[in-house]
């Protein structure tokens, strides 16, 4: 994964930065993504896609990443602005913004996905990128555990939701609880029309 990385770099080219975000899926929360810079001669056993990694392993390589990068930046977008300006529009925002608290600048972004966003630096957009790209990958699971951890916390507000569980993600026993209990400010409201009717959907989101 490291080469895949260092085959970007060149007499141009010094700093590679990855980014990647988590929580495009779920039905509640926030967006939160994720970018690092890394020396080129920095390696970090056992980083992956954070998908591919158990939680306690994930735990333990976000300190190790944070302290081993030469760079990181974290951003959340909300799940009001998640509804304002869609999910991908939200994604993209996120690791833009996660990108511009990197300092020193890179000299490449390496994006996990298919889509870009507006930068005055050089983008690649690498489809899996999070299991091939040393950076994407750590960028992954920065974003993964940040946002974990929040939903964990958020949990205790709402538990009957169960997101200290399910992280917000639409299983059938966060499914039902939204049957059950109606939607909270929490949850993203254009992701619950086919759970809830507008009529209830109001009741929340209108007030």
């Amino acid at each position: 994964m490291k080469d895949f990385d260092n085959k970007y770099l060149s007499n141009e080219i010094k700093l590679v930065a990855g980014v990647d975000e988590a929580g495009r899926g779920p039905l509640a929360g926030p967006v939160v993504a994720a970018a690092v810079i890394f020396d080129p001669e920095t390696t970090i056993e056992f980083v992956n896609d954070s998908k591919k990694l158990v939680e306690n392993k994930r735990e333990e390589l976000f300190e190790i990443i944070k302290s081993g990068a030469l760079s990181y930046g974290v951003a959340i977008v909300d799940e009001s602005e998640i509804d304002r300006i869609n999910i991908l529009q939200a994604s993209l925002k996120a690791m833009k913004i996660a990108v511009e608290k990197l300092s020193p600048a890179p000299d490449i972004i390496l994006i996990d996905g298919n889509k870009s966003f507006a930068s005055v630096i050089p983008t690649r957009t690498i489809v899996k990128g999070d299991s091939k790209s040393f950076s994407i990958a750590a960028s992954s699971i920065l974003a993964k555990v940040t946002r974990d951890r929040l939903m964990r916390e958020i949990s205790s507000d709402y538990p009957e939701y169960v997101w200290h569980k399910n992280k917000g993600y639409g299983t059938k026993e966060h499914i039902e609880a939204i049957k059950v209990h109606g939607a909270t400010r929490i949850h993203r409201r254009t992701f619950l029309g086919n759970i809830l009717s507008e009529e209830q959907l109001d009741l929340v989101f209108n007030k």
